[in-house]
Formats: structure tokens, sequence, C-alpha cells
């Protein structure tokens, strides 16, 4: 005889699989900080474009760097409330669909300096 089957399986392994995608996101996005600050991101990136106006500031690679970190740990931390708050909501049958963190993860991204 098979075990009872838990209900509602297939949504929290979803909302699972769903976390771990907003986990390596924000673990993409802060190597990506800290690539900015080891090896001069923006020296590069101004050869690449042949715009010599961007400014070759080691401050201004670090304070870069760190903000993409620091971005990247917020998704990281915003995704495990998400997480908790859409297990509760299947738990409870109760789930309302909201798109805050995609926002925020798209006007951060839009804006950034």
């Amino acid at each position: 005889m098979q075990p009872d089957k838990p209900k509602n399986l297939n949504d929290h392994l979803a909302n699972e699989r769903t976390f771990l995608a907003w986990l390596r996101t924000g673990i993409g996005v802060m190597a990506f900080g800290f690539v900015v600050v080891k090896f001069s991101f923006l020296k590069q990136f101004s050869l690449i474009f042949a715009n010599p106006n961007i400014i070759h500031s080691k401050v201004i690679q670090q304070k870069l760097g760190f903000y993409w970190s620091f971005f990247g740990l917020i998704i990281s931390i915003f995704g495990y409330f998400r997480y908790k708050k859409t297990e509760k909501q299947i738990n409870e049958d109760t789930f309302k669909s909201n798109s805050f963190l995609i926002g925020l993860s798209t006007i951060i991204l839009i804006v950034s300096p």
C-alpha cells in the first residue's frame, strides 16, 4: 500500500523551485558585484565601447560592486520571505499571486547606476 500523497505536494515543490531560482539569481547578482570590484570592470567596459568619459575610479568600482552585492543579498532575503508567505498561503488554500519582488528587481536593475 502506498502512503497518501500530501495535499498540494506539487504546489509546494513548485514553490521550492521558485525559491531556489531566487537564490540563484541573488548569488549571481552578488557574484557580479565581486567581479566589478575585482577585475576593473569599468575600465574594461570603457575599452569595449571606446568611451573615455567613463571614470576609472577604484572608489566608484567599489561602490558599484557593493551596490550589486547588496542588491543580490536583498533579492535572496525577499525570496525567502516570499517563499514562506507562499507556503503559508498554499497550506491555507488562499494563494494570491504577488509580483512585488519581480517589480522591485526590475526597477532596481533599470535605474541602477
